[in-house]
């Protein structure tokens, strides 16, 4: 079995799950309604805008605040998607089919790893298009569109990375959501303490996933920010490896 029949079989798993297309609709519905809602307040304000200088627009207004609060929402959609990805395995006891099926530990890891990250990303597109369909009657900054889709990709494929990791650590599901959702949070405050002692370009700060989600949706896509959301998404997946190693070994003792 390859990284990429896995990948094919995981995302089949999730497809044909009702907890999942029933968490998509809630997702869905909640971030449809929050659209309504943005749009109604612009209409609302827009005459007031045609008379001031560099007002800002729909992109501004409704556009990347949608995109801003969806990735508050991945922070607990993903972990729930995933925390079935080895823990489940492990629950209902076909851990070790895979462990002797051949598949290298990585390549297991991977294979779950781009199942889930395909659905995440199907999420993503579908809650995009929301703010895109604005572009049929009136102007849209794409690029800034573009840049905030491309954030929240990664800071999917780095939020995919913890849960698999969480959820090959954890003996159950719920126990790998808990604690990929603590991760999450701690990556998201870890330098809370430093930014109210004015502290904003410390190392400290770097670990933190809002400094580098953030410029995204400013429109600025730096390589240092990438890199950030894809060095998070490797060591998880190396942890999770590792995990496998061990649980191997129990399995061969």
């Amino acid at each position: 079995m390859s990284a990429a029949l896995l990948a094919r079989h995981e995302w089949r798993r999730l497809v044909v799950q009702p907890f999942a297309w029933i968490l998509a609709a809630v997702v869905l519905a909640l971030m449809a309604w929050q659209f309504l809602i943005a749009v109604q307040a612009y209409l609302e304000i827009s005459p007031k805008l045609g008379g001031l200088k560099d007002a800002p627009g729909v992109t501004d207004l409704v556009a990347v605040p949608l995109l801003r609060s969806f990735a508050h929402v991945l922070a607990f959609v993903v972990p729930l998607l995933t925390m079935r990805s080895i823990a489940g395995e492990r629950r209902a006891a076909t851990l070790p089919l895979l462990l002797a099926s051949g598949l290298g530990n990585a390549r297991l890891v991977i294979g779950k790893y781009f199942g889930a990250l395909g659905f995440v990303i199907v999420l993503i597109v579908l809650v995009a298009l929301m703010p895109l369909s604005l572009g049929l009657g009136t102007s849209l900054d794409i690029g800034k569109i573009a840049a905030s889709v491309f954030a929240l990709i990664l800071y999917a494929a780095a939020l995919t990375g913890i849960g698999i990791a969480c959820s090959a650590w954890a003996s159950q599901p719920a126990l790998a959501a808990g604690a990929a959702i603590a991760m999450t949070g701690l990556l998201a405050v870890v330098d809370a303490g430093a930014r109210m002692q004015g502290i904003a370009n410390a190392g400290i700060n770097y670990l933190a996933m809002p400094t580098h989600l953030e410029p995204f949706f400013r429109g600025i896509v730096a390589s240092v920010d990438v890199v950030y959301f894809l060095i998070v998404a490797a060591v998880a997946l190396a942890l999770a490896a590792r995990r496998l190693d061990d649980l191997r070994a129990s399995a061969d003792a």
